[in-house]
């Protein structure tokens, strides 16, 4: 029944009248839909439609709560700042250091993460200190489970809300008005054109460190992330991926062969040929 203490996560409080709609008309998640049990993934985007920031958010009464890593919070209430004009939105900094994920766990308190919903788990959220066990845990569940953050798993202002499956994890809404870069994505989803996808990562021995690029005859297909002794997760090109395997090239991060699998929530498979994945 572990509970673990993410210190390197930040908490912002948004409140006031106009504060759902001020979210609901900014960022890529659906708020007005977002239940009080609820925590979704979120993305704040460039005009591109590449992430400029990610977090988690849910509700706390009346107010919205974005969970976010610590070292982007200064910047993203800066840049929820500077839209929120003559909104009736105040922005403040929650000084309770961290969050606390836990799992398995029937008493513990928080609010459920989509994400880990999706595969079945039941992952709790909630701000503060609440747990001693080793923070490599919450890693390897995410490596099992397709759950991509940035800074461990790609570089914000270089994927795309798909690269990262938020259009399957509950992150990114086709349904409702426009938000920042809602057109890109939009299109992206329409022409079905998401090349880039999370993946889990596994292999006989440990894997390299973060980084490594992953190849096939030599050829690059993406990226490690998140390293959990012989698992983690990598962003792939899945029709490269899917030649691949198609073809019987084995699949390398840096020296070490490794296996690749999409997340089995996700729904998605590896198309078997270029011609596949155009279609």
């Amino acid at each position: 029944m572990p509970a673990v203490f993410l210190n390197d996560r930040a908490l912002i409080r948004v409140c006031g009248a106009d504060a759902e709609s001020f979210l609901h008309n900014l960022i890529t998640t659906d708020i007005i839909s977002l239940s009080a049990s609820e925590a979704r993934p979120g993305a704040l985007l460039t005009p591109q439609g590449k992430i400029l920031f990610d977090f988690m958010i849910w509700r706390d009464g009346t107010d919205f709560v974005i969970e976010t890593d610590a070292g982007q919070r200064e910047a993203l209430v800066k840049r929820l700042t500077m839209y929120k004009l003559r909104a009736a939105v105040t922005l403040e900094v929650v000084e309770e250091p961290g969050v606390t994920v836990s799992w398995d766990d029937d008493t513990a308190e928080g609010v459920a993460d989509s994400r880990f919903a999706k595969a079945g788990v039941v992952l709790l959220r909630r701000g503060g200190n609440h747990g001693a066990a080793d923070a490599a845990l919450y890693d390897a569940l995410r490596a099992a489970h397709g759950v991509a953050i940035s800074g461990a798993d790609f570089a914000l202002q270089d994927a795309f809300p798909h690269d990262v499956l938020l259009d399957l994890n509950g992150g990114l809404s086709f349904r409702k008005g426009c938000y920042v870069g809602q057109e890109v994505v939009s299109r992206m989803q329409h022409r079905g054109t998401a090349r880039r996808r999370v993946v889990s990562v596994s292999a006989d021995a440990d894997l390299p460190a973060t980084g490594t690029e992953i190849t096939a005859t030599g050829k690059p297909v993406g990226t490690l992330g998140t390293v959990a002794g012989r698992n983690g997760l990598a962003i792939v090109r899945i029709d490269r991926v899917g030649e691949a395997i198609a073809n019987g090239t084995p699949l390398l991060a840096g020296e070490t062969t490794v296996s690749l699998t999409l997340p089995p929530w996700s729904g998605l498979t590896f198309p078997a040929s270029t011609d596949e994945a155009s279609a």
